[in-house]
């Protein structure tokens, strides 16, 4: 009877004690899913100032690129701060009061940035010099459009941001819509033939832009054979007259109004079509297409954008 007994207390506090590590291997799995999901909540991102660890879904996002303000506003995003200074018309419910105003594009406000306590910051070229003080308030990346190869720094853009706001999906299915668009007219352009030639109106200058440009995309993504393919690429474009438009005779003309863009008055018309221009094929044959500077000079690289440059161009192109 002892011996049953001892045996039973033996068996019992086996039990116990296999209980207990069970419990224990337990919360210890626990604690691994818990580390595991905590670090998922953050990921690194790439880009052409370095590498930043970026909170998955961050609440307080201050956007400085016009482009990927458009894109985040078509996928649903909501921002915190942004510049209120020449925000494109299309984007216009972003001069709210409800947004924090940021400062320019080129002079951030930098108090103003600190008191929303941002957990991202969005940055392009214009901001480039400001990388290392906005990055001491919070986590700031790249995320300008690279116009060498711009589809693939476009597409890749928009799958980063749809990766940091979980929105994969929505960004996946907006680009094939683009990138189908974009198909359509390359097929267009290409069977049609006809040359363009790209010029950004500034005051009284005139600036050519190329392949692999700013606006190089009409010629590298569209399909339209360049007028000139010995374009200089810079920032500001090749410094042109209108003798050289004469002399090149573009089937196309593509013209941006950087005036109406920045200084909300237009007056590429009036550069344009003089004595001299009338005598191209383009103006002629009304083949000089005003493209609009919101899409094409302030926020380029955004889903609504690009869709809407393809647009411009295939109607151009009719």
């Amino acid at each position: 009877m002892v011996r049953k007994l001892s045996l039973f207390l033996i068996m019992a506090v086996l039990a116990i004690v296999t209980a207990a590590c069970g419990t224990e291997t337990s919360q210890e799995a626990n604690g691994s899913d818990e580390g595991s999901k905590t670090e998922s909540n953050e990921i690194t991102i790439k880009h052409q100032l370095g590498e930043t660890p970026v909170k998955v879904n961050p609440e307080k996002v201050v956007v400085f690129d016009f482009g990927v303000l458009d894109t985040l506003d078509k996928l649903g995003v909501k921002v915190t701060g942004v510049p209120q200074v020449n925000i494109p018309q299309y984007l216009s419910k972003f001069e709210d009061s409800k947004y924090e105003n940021v400062g320019s594009l080129k002079e951030p406000d930098f108090e103003k940035i600190s008191e929303i306590e941002p957990e991202l910051i969005i940055i392009s070229g214009r901001q480039q010099e400001a990388y290392e003080e906005l990055s001491e308030i919070a986590p700031t990346i790249f995320m300008g459009v690279d116009t060498s190869k711009y589809m693939q720094s476009f597409k890749e853009n928009t799958k980063t941001l749809g990766e940091i706001f979980g929105k994969e999906e929505e960004a996946e299915k907006e680009l094939a819509s683009i990138e189908e668009s974009i198909a359509a007219l390359k097929e267009k352009a290409t069977a049609d033939g006809s040359n363009g030639l790209i010029i950004l109106a500034n005051e009284g200058s005139l600036s050519a832009y190329g392949s692999a440009s700013r606006f190089g995309i009409v010629h590298d993504v569209f399909g339209v054979k360049p007028a000139d393919d010995k374009i200089e690429v810079s920032t500001h474009g090749q410094s042109v007259s209108s003798e050289y438009i004469v002399d090149k005779d573009p089937d196309y003309l593509f013209v941006i109004d950087r005036g109406a863009a920045v200084e909300g008055e237009s007056s590429a018309k009036q550069i344009i079509e003089n004595e001299l221009v009338k005598k191209t094929k383009a103006y002629k044959n009304d083949h000089i297409v005003y493209l609009n500077p919101d899409y094409w000079y302030l926020s380029g690289g955004g889903l609504v954008s690009v869709a809407e440059m393809v647009k411009e161009i295939e109607k151009g192109l009719e």
